[in-house]
């Protein structure tokens, strides 16, 4: 039996009754969040192939993920009502200098919190510190099929770039690969990217509605 997708983790119900929220997005503190975290994580590696890791992390190991993160890129953590309900970071695409204004991005959201806009929202404020920045390419993968993933993407900006066939072993099963990149906005001289650093900010609080729950 294949693993559940995306799909099957959505809950109907609870989308319907969250019309409007708010959600606090703030950097994350590598140690105080890395369990929540870590929690939120392990099962998109145990249960599903969104992820390719087949041993969950600890919260040491989500730790150090956060702080080599936090170095020249973001790690972001989305609340709500003072539960932590995701994360969105983004790292190095490529070692080879030439594509230092690149990078590539990752969300995970709690699978009862999926499908109300809350992703969407969050991904964007990620997108925005990273223009800010003055990153230019944000490069996403996707394990097929993930037609959620692949639709909040694409509400994002991004657009395809092609599919990794049969790359990924997992589950007893070969699994696809779509990639896509978007566009960064508000750049910065170049000359100010030599020896990026990611400053941390202070949280903001933002209104999810409808309109981020079309993606």
């Amino acid at each position: 039996m294949l693993p559940p997708t995306l799909r099957s983790w959505q809950n109907p119900a609870m989308s319907a009754i969250r019309k409007e929220q708010q959600i606090v997005i703030r950097d994350a503190d590598p140690v105080a969040d890395a369990p929540a975290c870590a929690a939120i994580y392990a099962p998109y590696v145990t249960d599903t192939t969104i992820t390719f890791e087949e041993v969950a992390p600890t919260a040491a190991d989500f730790t150090a993920r956060i702080e080599a993160a936090q170095v020249t890129h973001v790690w972001l953590i989305g609340e709500v009502e003072g539960v932590i309900v995701g994360y969105v970071y983004a790292g190095t695409y490529r070692p080879r200098a030439a594509y230092r204004w690149s990078c590539e991005t990752s969300i995970y959201l709690d699978r009862d919190r999926r499908g109300d806009g809350l992703g969407r929202v969050l991904y964007q404020a990620l997108l925005d510190r990273l223009a800010e920045m003055g990153f230019r390419t944000a490069v996403a993968g996707a394990t097929l099929p993930n037609d959620a993933s692949e639709r909040m993407h694409a509400a994002l900006g991004f657009e395809p770039v092609g599919v990794f066939r049969r790359v990924g072993y997992k589950f007893d099963r070969w699994c696809d690969v779509t990639l896509g990149a978007a566009r960064l906005r508000y750049h910065r001289e170049l000359s100010g990217l030599l020896d990026l650093v990611a400053p941390a900010r202070e949280p903001q609080t933002l209104a999810v509605n409808d309109n981020h729950c079309a993606a």
